[in-house]
């Protein structure tokens, strides 16, 4: 996401160097240097016919500065109405009709602004300084080709005052006119060498140039004319994200902090993101509790205050953080919504379920506390009231996956399996590109022995993302358990190991596919190297026993089975067919019933927990 930075007359956005900045030094209401006009002298007697009388010059005079008072004191109406005087009793007075420009701007009403902007553009004999004014509010109206038109004749009154040409040179370079945009701010820095604008805005050039290095040159010159020249060091900044120099970028802006605005909090934050994208939590720790040491109520840095020492896992920490936080804004229901998600992180369960029920106490439609109270529940197996929320955040958010997904595993440990592709289905609908809910929608049609949907279900999840590590382990481990399309089975789990090759059970698909391509050698070596990855897992080693076994290894395979059978010795095919070959003995049998016997008193407390 994208930081903006905003100073009197400029915008700037950090990411993608996107630069904006308005020209007009007086065009804003708050613009206090505004001059007192020159007023047209009263027309002469005529010898045959009086003329009309006229307002005196001092009418003129007095309801300018009158105006001009009342806009200080942002009082914007009583300004109108006194501009308004001083251009009836003067019609001809540019000065006014300036003011009258910048004022009508400044309100948003466009339309009169120009109107008053070309009035003064049309005459004669105008300040030039007036002149680029004006072509500031026509080029922001809309009317850039009209305000070069006044830019030239500001630059016809006086060819050596320089800060005519640099609003020119911003004109042509919104236009897309970079080489003539060049030449003009640098033939206004031949005049003016000393502009900071000026270096400013041959920066902005260079960087639409792609010229980067040449970009940030200027607005070094920039800052060496004038160390408090704000918007070089912004616009120096951004460059210096652009090219991923988080590091620069914040040595920039803590310069800037120094010599130009020590209070400007925008920066401040942003200078703390970048600590925190760098992983420098000391430096963003020490820029918020600068901004507390200035305002001790500034609720936002107590809150990255508490983010940064979850990043840190100071979760006591950020706990107490986000409690003195809530104590002054119990309302704020997503700092109660990440006080929960800590509450989990520290593993004190009973907080977290406490912690998001209260969210949604206070308000019953605040669907990230349903997501992750549903998601909670999910983990801790209470399946009903995990799709209770869950259900909810799906109404509340249809278009986010997640719910949908988690809702549909919930129902699927459930073995509600037709409501689980219900789920993934719905999801499916409001989200049709997401390839972990068609992932998922083929695991439970594997369930309900719809292999046909499988199968198109996890080719259009990897149509969706070919990378899909779990689609291509799914569908190549499908393939070999079935005995069929072996080939597409190695080359599918190939592909899930080469995305993941330290994850122990796609190394035992792949080694399943060779066991069923014929390949022993291959499959025992991925076995072997699966087991050591994973550990006790009783498919891994029922498939290690199967290899031995097939290598004629009968010790080998015993043992195997033997450790699969102890750790799910509700493997009835499994000790089936250990009878069968022979290898059952007393012993053997002993260990199982043992292994029956520890499961049962595992599950007990479980199956008579309310």
């Amino acid at each position: 996401m994208a930081l903006s930075f905003r100073s009197p007359g400029h915008h700037f956005t950090v990411q993608g160097i996107r630069l904006t900045i308005l020209f007009l030094p007086c065009v804003l209401v708050a613009c206090a240097t505004a001059t007192q006009p020159h007023m047209s002298k009263p027309l002469p007697a005529a010898t045959t016919q009086q003329a009309p009388q006229t307002a005196p010059e001092s009418d003129a005079t007095y309801h300018f500065m009158m105006g001009h008072q009342a806009e200080l004191a942002q009082d914007l109406d009583t300004a109108l109405k006194e501009y308004q005087a001083a251009l009836k009793a003067d019609p001809q007075s540019y000065e006014v009709k300036s003011r009258l420009a910048a004022l009508h701007f400044a309100l948003g009403d466009t339309t009169k602004a120009v109107q008053y902007a070309e009035e003064v553009g049309q005459g004669s004999g105008q300040d030039p300084q007036l002149l680029t004014q004006m072509a500031g509010i026509l080029a922001s109206a809309g009317k850039p080709e009209r305000a070069l038109d006044v830019l030239d004749q500001a630059i016809a009154r006086d060819p050596e005052r320089g800060e005519s040409y640099f609003p020119k040179g911003l004109i042509l370079l919104n236009q897309k006119r970079v080489v003539e945009a060049e030449q003009a701010v640098k033939k206004g820095l031949q005049y003016t060498p000393d502009s900071p604008v000026g270096y400013y805005y041959l920066g902005r050039i260079s960087i639409e140039a792609g010229n980067l290095e040449q970009a940030l040159s200027s607005f070094d010159r920039a800052i060496t004319v004038n160390p408090s020249f704000e918007p070089a060091y912004l616009a120096q900044a951004s460059v210096h994200e652009s090219r991923q120099e988080k590091d620069k970028a914040i040595a920039v802006l803590k310069k800037y902090l120094v010599q130009v605005n020590p209070r400007n909090r925008e920066v401040r934050q942003h200078l703390v993101q970048l600590y925190i994208a760098t992983k420098d939590y000391a430096g963003g720790l020490a820029e918020l509790e600068t901004m507390l040491e200035e305002n001790p109520g500034d609720l936002d840095a107590q809150l990255r205050m508490a983010l940064i020492h979850g990043e840190q896992k100071e979760f006591s920490k950020a706990i107490d953080q986000l409690t003195e936080i809530l104590k002054a804004k119990p309302a704020e229901l997503k700092v109660r919504d990440y006080l929960g998600y800590l509450y989990e992180e520290s593993k004190d369960v009973p907080k977290a379920l406490e912690t998001y029920r209260y969210n949604l106490h206070l308000d019953p439609r605040f669907v990230d506390s349903h997501i992750h109270l549903g998601v909670l529940l999910y983990r801790l197996k209470q399946f009903p009231e995990a799709v209770t929320h869950l259900d909810e955040a799906v109404r509340l958010m249809p278009k986010q996956p997640e719910p949908h997904i988690v809702l549909g595993l919930a129902h699927l440990q459930s073995e509600e399996f037709e409501k689980a592709s219900q789920a993934f289905l719905e999801g499916i609908r409001h989200n049709p590109k997401n390839a972990d809910l068609y992932f998922n929608l083929g695991t439970v049609y594997d369930k309900l022995n719809r292999f046909d949907d499988v199968e198109r279900a996890m080719e259009t999840a990897l149509s969706l993302d070919p990378y899909h590590a779990d689609a291509l382990n799914y569908l190549g481990y499908s393939y070999a358990e079935r005995g069929i399309k072996i080939d597409q089975a190695l080359s599918l789990t190939k592909r899930a190991v080469a995305l993941k090759p330290e994850n122990g059970y796609y190394v035992d698909s792949l080694g399943w596919a060779f066991y069923k391509s014929g390949q022993l050698s291959e499959a025992l070596t991925e076995i072997k190297r699966a087991v050591s990855l994973v550990g006790d897992d009783p498919v891994i080693y029922e498939h290690l026993g199967e290899i031995y076994m097939k290598q004629q290894k009968m010790t080998d395979a015993r043992d195997a089975w033997i450790h699969s059978l102890e750790l799910d010795p509700s493997n009835e095919k499994l000790l089936q067919r250990f009878r069968e070959h022979g290898m059952a003995n007393p012993a053997y049998e002993d260990r199982i019933q043992q292994a029956k016997r520890r499961v049962a008193e595992k599950t007990q407390p479980l199956q008579a927990a309310p």
